[in-house]
């Protein structure tokens, strides 16, 4: 999986406008088919349209993110942030998305903090769980 920042969250960053240890963060599914911009997606009503509806186990909006844990790592020399695996349970059909949104719910704008992609589509059957787990962003060089 592939993680790139939003420039929107760099800027925010250098501001103060975003606190990744006492802010709460959400994740929602992408819909099959997004193509995420760094430049133009960096509001949560920016992506929302492409977001999976409310369906299947899966709620509009996302999971709250927890467990978070914010680092520094001079070898990769960047500042890195992690939080705990989220998942959710398929019921009454599959759940299918093509990646991931993090965003910060406490910015009076949901600045998107990162896209999260998973190469291909990722389907969990009814019943099944749709997981994602090692969730880390990291603020440094661009990638």
């Amino acid at each position: 999986m592939a993680t790139q920042t939003s420039n929107r969250f760099r800027y925010e960053m250098l501001k103060g406008g975003v606190d990744c240890t006492s802010d709460v963060f959400k994740i929602i599914l992408m819909q099959s088919g997004f193509s995420y911009d760094r430049v133009n997606d960096g509001t949560y009503s920016d992506v929302s349209a492409d977001e999976l509806t409310t369906a299947n186990g899966y709620t509009a909006g996302g999971a709250t993110l927890s467990g978070v844990s914010v680092s520094q790592d001079d070898v990769q020399n960047r500042g890195e942030v992690t939080w705990s695996d989220v998942s959710w349970t398929a019921s009454g059909g599959s759940i299918v998305a093509s990646g991931a949104i993090i965003y910060d719910d406490t910015h009076a704008n949901d600045i998107v903090v990162a896209y999260i992609d998973f190469s291909s589509d990722q389907t969990a059957l009814d019943g099944g769980a749709f997981v994602i787990a090692d969730i880390e962003v990291y603020n440094g060089d661009p990638e």
